[in-house]
């Protein structure tokens, strides 16, 4: 089963950007997903990208997160600009659907002056 493993997180005040990264061990062609999880909240996606690099984006990450891939490495990518407080979560990469038993540790943003 493939493992991801999520990078890039951390504080950074409001109207800043970060880069999340994720590496999986093997190929992952196929739609991929970043979703974010709050305190005691199901985890939802905010982002998708085919194979194909077809993106979509849920409406309030519209215009400021873009998601991007390299099949060849295995990466997905988040680079999330404008970032504002309702953007502090923990952010993990998984395939979409998820695969249940692939998910990693996710990476923590915090948006905060």
């Amino acid at each position: 089963q493939v493992q991801f493993v999520e990078s890039g997180g951390g504080l950074v005040q409001p109207g800043g950007s970060l880069t999340l990264t994720c590496a999986a061990s093997e190929s992952i062609l196929g739609v991929m997903g970043w979703y974010r999880q709050d305190p005691g909240k199901e985890r939802e996606v905010v982002a998708s990208i085919t194979t194909r690099s077809f993106t979509s984006y849920v409406d309030f990450v519209k215009g400021r997160f873009t998601i991007s891939r390299d099949n060849d490495k295995n990466m997905l990518y988040l680079q999330m600009s404008s970032l504002k407080p309702e953007d502090t979560a923990v952010y993990y990469c998984n395939k979409i659907p998820p695969a249940r038993s692939s998910w990693g540790q996710g990476t923590q943003v915090t948006v905060s002056s």
